[in-house]
């Protein structure tokens, strides 16, 4: 790939990164910067990208590895100590954003309902949601990987319907 196939590559992304920055960060400020560290980072280490590997998923886990550091790095740096007049003092950082009232009654809801599917939907979907990939889902289940990747889509579609009151569409 030439240079300037991937800065159009990466370019033709822009949108959908930012979309998934906001996701990440629920803030339109934190998910400008991390878009922008995220392509800087695909810009610098352009030469270890492989020709063969998809070029989308190898951008959404720089953002994704990039979003996953910082939020470390403010785990570590968010408690300070200030040793002033002999007394350490706990400083707690501002910005933390607690979760709205009804959010714990709507995720149970949501946990109701993934619970509620039969068996051969709910644990290609469970395992999915928990970050095991479309082939390693395949290789443990001991099913096709059209089939678990039709059951997944599936799962998503009666979830979508049967939690409608809380979709943002």
């Amino acid at each position: 790939m030439t240079k300037i196939q991937f800065n159009n590559a990466l370019n033709n992304f822009r949108d959908k990164l930012y979309y998934y920055a906001l996701r990440l960060t629920s803030d339109a400020e934190r998910a400008d910067d991390l878009l922008q560290e995220t392509m800087l980072k695909a810009l610098t280490y352009r030469d270890k990208f492989k020709q063969d590997t998809n070029f989308k998923a190898w951008v959404y886990t720089i953002m994704k590895n990039t979003f996953i550091n910082e939020y470390r790095r403010n785990l570590k740096t968010r408690n300070t100590f200030d040793n002033s007049n002999n007394d350490f003092h706990l400083i707690y950082s501002n910005d933390k954003v607690y979760p709205a009232p009804d959010s714990f009654y709507r995720s149970k809801e949501i946990h109701n309902s993934i619970d509620a599917l039969e068996d051969e939907y709910r644990i290609p979907f469970t395992m999915f949601f928990e970050g095991y990939k479309y082939k390693e889902i395949a290789e443990e289940l001991d099913l096709p990987l059209g089939t678990v990747k039709s059951r997944i889509f599936f799962t998503r579609q009666k979830l979508k319907k049967s939690l409608k009151e809380y979709s943002d569409n």
